[in-house]
């Protein structure tokens, strides 16, 4: 899997009631043929992170076939998991 464009918000609580940071993360993957998660029109990501200082962690994700815009029905096996949240680590701390 490999990730092929990005699009990260920053979610603003403008209640206080959430703790720590929030972002959204939309992650365009490029997938092999044979994957499960594979579209002609293109897969992403619907990635969300949270922070509350001890380092960012997915709090949830969605798959998303771009042919029609609905979810996939599939979990990230974990590495990929990992990988994804890596990823999305290192743009966090690209951001400061």
């Amino acid at each position: 899997m490999n990730i092929v464009n990005f699009e990260m918000e920053e979610w603003i609580d403008p209640t206080g009631i959430i703790q720590g940071r929030r972002f959204e993360f939309l992650l365009d993957v490029e997938v092999d043929e044979e994957d499960e998660l594979y579209s002609e029109a293109g897969t992403q990501i619907r990635m969300l992170v949270g922070d509350e200082g001890e380092g960012p962690y997915i709090i949830n994700y969605f798959i998303i076939d771009k042919k029609d815009g609905k979810y996939i029905e599939l979990a990230l096996e974990e590495d990929e998991e990992q990988s994804l949240l890596d990823f999305c680590k290192a743009k966090l701390e690209q951001e400061g």
